[in-house]
């Protein structure tokens, strides 16, 4: 790829306490693009998107944001700057209606294309139309899902880091939350950064993936090249077809 990338980690190492999550992680994401990240659970996938997010901050190495160095910014900060994250495990608020989840992802310098966002999501995510005004935690796991991701389109991102999105839906959910991601990239020119585990769909989706094991990247090019890639159909995708 030619150009500054959007997202740049050079030489990533975070640490939990002494333990060493991330190994040295170097990944690039340019405007425009769907980039993935897959591998087994516990390789490290969630502590990059989070350490992308700031919190925890990478102990060595940086994380370079539309030129700027982020490494060491706050989370709000981060955020500030357009970086919208759709959290694994969704992280909805419960207790709040779909709309009053949708206002508490509008940044405050958003507020006057809230009307007009919002119509978006609803036109994306039809099912959050008709349940606008119920409690976010009476939602099926899979509108739950749509309502992370909405949550995190009214910040008007450069870039949406999105966690696991397919965890514990539905195949027919799950191809519905994909059909609307390859959208929003198409039609919006939306950035996406994707871990997943469903790596056939994730791979099928992406322009370029990374494979991570035991916090390094062990593995990276197109997904059409992951797709076809031996060590890669046998560690992730057999009879892994969703």
């Amino acid at each position: 790829m030619t150009g500054q990338p959007l997202l740049n980690v050079q030489g990533v190492e975070t640490y939990y306490g002494n333990i060493r999550a991330l190994a040295g992680i170097d990944v690039e994401v340019h405007r425009g693009e769907i980039v993935s990240l897959i591998g087994a659970n516990g390789a490290g996938k969630s502590t990059l998107m989070m350490t992308i997010c700031g919190s925890p901050q990478a102990r060595v190495g940086s994380v370079i944001f539309d030129g700027q160095n982020i490494t060491r910014l706050p989370t709000h900060e981060i955020a500030r700057l357009r970086i919208a994250q759709s959290p694994e495990g969704r992280r909805i608020f419960p207790r709040m209606t779909v709309m009053e989840n949708l206002q508490m992802g509008a940044g405050l310098d958003n507020l006057k294309y809230f009307k007009e966002d919002v119509e978006k999501v609803f036109a994306m995510f039809p099912r959050l139309k008709e349940r606008q005004g119920q409690r976010g935690g009476t939602l099926s796991g899979g509108e739950q899902q749509m309502l992370s991701i909405g949550r995190a389109l009214m910040a008007r991102p450069k870039l949406l880091l999105l966690d696991e999105p397919s965890l514990g839906l539905a195949p027919l959910i799950v191809k519905g939350i994909f059909e609307a991601i390859k959208k929003l990239n198409k039609e919006e020119g939306l950035t996406v950064f994707l871990v997943e585990q469903n790596a056939f769909a994730a791979l099928r989706l992406s322009d370029r993936a990374y494979v991570m094991v035991n916090g390094k990247v062990t593995m990276s090019g197109s997904g059409t090249e992951l797709l076809a890639n031996p060590e890669v159909r046998a560690a992730y995708l057999e009879g892994g077809r969703h």
